[in-house]
């Protein structure tokens, strides 16, 4: 009996550690059938922003010309580039007009101041005529002053010889403002017309640089800028144009009206000598003595 249940104990201990050994082999069978499981690595936030920025590529920038008035020219429209040319040609006519305006004016002031100084003491037309230079206005109000003498020659009527003399001085010298005034004209044009004109060169060159950006998908200050340079510098030449055409324009008014007063003095002179010339006819000589 014991024999028997010894062997039973026996058995019953070699299964078990049978079935000891056999469990991990059978573990590890199971194990290696499933899918291994990997672990990963926990990313930060930032660091996969940072990785997928950097994967991205990069658009190229482009880079920016030289913005130099010349290169901005060179690059503008056909449209804007006849208003620059055109706005450069007022300017140059607006220095012209300056440097030959006051020449002329200053040859034409002095003439006559140099004239009425010389012909201050002269009693007569004829004395006046000799002493004058012959060329200014002052010359031209006296040969009116001695044409009306001889034409009017035995005609008893002084106040009617002295409203003929007048209406010659006048017109002499309305002809003087005229000749003086020729040029400021252009001038008035320039100082006007130029800012609107350089404006509306602007405005077609802002135009042409949004229809560059619609093109180009882009908004970037780089391809933006130079269309807007060249737009703006065409206001900037007009402005140039103007503004030395403007202050011209009014330094030449007030000189003109300077000098058209010392015109007015030498009309003046030439009709005091008329009517003493006709005071020395009737005082005991002819008119067409005097004339003479």
């Amino acid at each position: 009996m014991k024999n028997k249940v010894s062997r039973a104990t026996a058995f019953a201990l070699l299964a078990a550690a049978f079935l000891l050994a056999g469990a991990p082999a059978t573990i590890a069978q199971q194990g290696s059938n499933a899918a291994p499981v990997v672990s990963q690595p926990q990313i930060a936030p930032d660091a996969a922003v940072g990785t997928t920025e950097a994967a991205r590529p990069l658009k190229p920038l482009a880079v920016p010309k030289e913005l130099s008035p010349w290169t901005m020219f060179q690059s503008a429209d056909w449209l804007v580039k006849s208003v620059m040319i055109g706005l450069a040609f007022a300017s140059v006519l607006t220095w012209t007009i300056f440097i030959a305006k006051s020449i002329e004016l200053h040859l034409a002031r002095r003439r006559v101041v140099r004239d009425l100084a010389d012909t201050v003491e002269a009693r007569s037309l004829a004395e006046a005529q000799r002493l004058s230079s012959g060329r200014g206005v002052l010359s031209a109000f006296l040969n009116a002053a001695m044409r009306e003498a001889r034409q009017s020659a035995g005609i008893s009527s002084d106040q009617g010889i002295r409203e003929r003399a007048a209406s010659s001085f006048a017109e002499v010298t309305r002809a003087e403002a005229r000749r003086i005034r020729f040029g400021m004209g252009m001038l008035a044009t320039i100082g006007s017309t130029s800012p609107f004109v350089g404006l509306f060169g602007t405005v077609w060159g802002i135009m042409n640089s949004f229809i560059g950006i619609s093109k180009a998908q882009t908004t970037n200050l780089a391809v933006v800028a130079p269309g807007i340079a060249e737009a703006l510098l065409a206001t900037a030449i007009g402005l140039v144009a103007a503004i030395p055409a403007v202050i011209i324009y009014n330094h030449f008014s007030r000189v003109t009206k300077t000098y058209l007063e010392i015109v007015s003095r030498a009309s003046g002179t030439a009709g005091r000598l008329l009517s003493r010339d006709l005071d020395r006819a009737h005082g005991g000589g002819t008119l067409s003595r005097a004339a003479e």
